[in-house]
């Protein structure tokens, strides 16, 4: 066994792209090698990445391939040798499988008697094999935007290849990607190292070689470095007692991808800028300049911010640095501060009529025309809700919904986008329209992903719910649905925050109840709306696909009763019965559809026409069981129905072992379909049964 390296060396990818390429470069060698045999059962994948390269080491790795048999079989026996004599067909299998003719052989299978012929082939030597497959792997992966950069060639990639490492224990593979042949050398840290290049001697002295030139390429561990010196750089901040940085993972991730060899250092600002709101002065600082912000004890912004930096320098160059940085942001603040002040000249009651220069769609209109079409929706959905008397601010509902998008049109938010809707209930608040109103504008777009909360007023998700479902069935009107992974207009995020709305929100609606309240919504948009919620159920509560198809199968407009049904079954589903019982009930379905196919469709029950004990005694316990579910299910007690529909299986298993449903008598035939489909009828309510994997 042998170790393998590779090394992709390009110019700077950009980091939010690196962490998926990395995960598909070792799935896509581990697939290969493994496709291959030549990683063993022992074998280990390890992948590594900077913004300079992607990087995989294999451990465990055959020199070659193994040998194999393989048997052949040629033309029928009487043709290849008539008369028991070799013929030319025989002669011509012999040389196409490269073997004497003594060595062909009498083949007998169920279609007649065959030649035969038992092929040596020889495993490829993994050098060999890796030089040929592996420029194609690295080539296939997928980046969301592409470049050429050698005229005339067709190879693709983020941005050009620079060099290449390939290893095979201390041997170098002779493979080529875009022109450029792998070698035994990397590249270090481009200003800490500089040009030198930097010899790898084997794939387990990657890492410590970087090292070496100023680069870690174990993306777990910059990580780690980033989290420690985030943590002992604010331990240094003597101006704020017990001050600590603000957790962001997303920033931690992005920082992780910017840098080869990082360390941190913390500024500050003017005690001034606090003045500004919370939102305002860091999402300056996380997502313009990818600094992390720093709080006091009490989680209150201190005048502080941490950076982390891409190389390593003493104490001057590290007060060049914080002073670059200071200037800088000040320099954003100051602009923040001004629009802040500049904007609340004109109040947001005002605004509402330069809605009508802001385009939302060019085929469909302004944010005016927008902000109608959600004041329209926006009334149906909350007389849909007072209607189950639900209260709440009608009022502060309709004038957040009037004043939600008139922030488009403040400078802060020309600025920021990234603020869209936190500006506006900021402005509302600021400007004495009532918490309601501010609160309602503020979350309108959240949940922006399925991780994050759902606004946490009644007036705020119904604001979020009619604005996303005018958004979908508008767009859809005019043929922008998505297609694949094509969603230039995020329908599909805006579809999943309506389903995590509905789902965890008190809200008594139904997804019937919202594409009504859109006036012309159609069954496709119907279907798209059912699709998310299937997403939601296995991708963001984790239901297994069965129990989802089954619950769903059952009824998809009530989504907190979807769940509720889908937490039953998977409750229940480990109980013996009830898988019994399930798949009785797929038994139940193919034979009524195998009947249909004949034309035969069961009609109404006569119970007089029953004649086998089982089939009475299935009559009798599915009857009284079926009471018994109903009320269970008016209490959404779905546990305990399925409990007592798992009750049926011994009656079940009796009737499906004495009773022939299909019998030739055509009464007693229609009888028994009828009943099996009362049955299926009476308990499918809750679930498709049948759609229950069984082992």
């Amino acid at each position: 066994m042998a170790e393998f390296l590779l090394e992709i060396g390009l110019e700077e990818i950009p980091a939010r792209m690196i962490a998926a390429a990395e995960a598909e470069l070792g799935r896509r060698i581990t697939d290969l090698l493994t496709r291959e045999r030549l990683l063993g059962a022992t074998g280990k994948v390890t992948t590594f990445s900077t913004p300079r390269r992607l990087a995989v080491r294999v451990e465990g790795l055959a020199l070659s391939q193994p040998d194999t048999q393989e048997q052949l079989t040629g033309p029928s026996w009487k043709i290849a040798f008539p008369s028991d004599v070799a013929g030319p067909a025989a002669l011509a299998f012999a040389k196409k499988a490269g073997v004497e003719l003594s060595a062909l052989t009498k083949i007998t299978n169920p279609k007649g008697e065959y030649v035969g012929a038992t092929v040596e082939r020889k495993g490829r030597d993994t050098s060999e094999l890796l030089a040929a497959e592996l420029p194609k792997e690295v080539l296939s992966i997928y980046w969301a935007k592409n470049m050429y950069w050698r005229a005339g060639k067709p190879e693709r990639s983020v941005r050009p290849v620079r060099w290449l490492v390939a290893l095979l224990g201390s041997q170098v593979v002779p493979l080529e990607i875009a022109g450029i042949a792998a070698g035994n050398t990397s590249r270090g840290h481009r200003i800490l190292h500089g040009a030198a290049p930097v010899a790898i001697n084997a794939p387990s002295e990657y890492l410590a070689a970087l090292r070496t030139a100023f680069v870690d390429a174990d993306v777990a561990g910059r990580r780690h470095t980033i989290r420690k010196a985030l943590d002992h750089v604010t331990r240094a901040i003597t101006e704020t007692p017990g001050a600590r940085w603000r957790e962001d993972h997303e920033l931690v991730e992005t920082v992780v991808h910017l840098t080869e060899w990082p360390t941190v250092l913390y500024g500050t600002f003017e005690q001034e800028y606090l003045a500004l709101p919370e939102e305002v002065l860091v999402t300056v600082m996380r997502d313009h300049q990818k600094y992390f912000a720093v709080e006091d004890k009490s989680g209150k912004l201190a005048p502080h911010f941490l950076t982390v930096l891409n190389t390593q320098v003493d104490e001057e160059g590290r007060a060049i640095i914080r002073h670059g940085n200071e200037r800088v942001l000040r320099s954003r603040f100051k602009d923040a501060q001004f629009f802040w002040e500049t904007d609340q000249k004109t109040p947001l009651t005002a605004r509402v009529e330069m809605l009508k220069s802001v385009t939302f769609q060019k085929e469909l209109g302004s944010y005016a025309w927008k902000t109608e079409g959600n004041l329209s929706v926006v009334k149906s959905l909350a007389a849909a809700v007072k209607s189950k008397g639900i209260s709440f601010d009608e009022a502060a509902l309709l004038t957040a919904v009037q004043l939600a998008k008139t922030d488009l049109t403040a400078e802060l938010v020309k600025e920021f986008t990234e603020l869209q809707g936190i500006i506006g209930g900021l402005y509302a608040k600021a400007q004495g329209l009532g918490e309601t109103v501010a609160a309602a504008m503020y979350s309108q777009y959240t949940p922006a992903s399925t991780d994050d909360a759902i606004p946490p007023t009644i007036e705020g998700q119904l604001l979020g719910l009619a604005d996303r479902i005018h958004t979908i069935t508008a767009m859809f009107g005019i043929g922008n649905a998505p297609t694949g992974s094509k969603d230039p207009f995020a329908l599909r995020r805006a579809a999943n925050a309506i389903i995590k709305i509905l789902a965890e929100s008190g809200l008594p609606l139904t997804i019937g109840d919202v594409l009504s309240s859109a006036g012309d919504a159609t069954d496709v948009v119907r279907s798209f709306l059912a699709e998310r919620l299937s997403f939601y159920l296995k991708d963001v509560r984790g239901f297994a696909y069965d129990v989802v198809s089954a619950a769903l199968a059952a009824g998809s407009d009530d989504v907190r009763d979807a769940i509720a049904r889908a937490e039953a079954l998977t409750a229940v589903r480990g109980s013996a019965d009830f898988l019994a019982v399930s798949a009785a009930f797929k038994r139940i379905q193919n034979i009524l559809k195998q009947a249909a196919e004949k034309g035969e469709i069961p009609g109404s029950l006569d119970e007089s026409a029953l004649v086998q004990p089982e089939e009475r005694q299935l009559f009798a316990a599915s009857a009284s069981l079926v009471r018994q579910v109903a009320e269970l299910r008016l209490q959404r007690n779905y546990t305990a129905a399925l409990e007592a529909i798992a009750t049926l299986r011994p009656t079940v298993d009796a009737f499906f072992e004495a009773v022939m449903v299909m019998a030739p008598e055509p009464e007693l035939r229609a009888a028994r379909l009828a009943l099996i489909q009362s049955v299926l009828d009476g308990f499918s309510g809750i679930a498709d049964f049948s759609e229950i994997v069984v082992s």
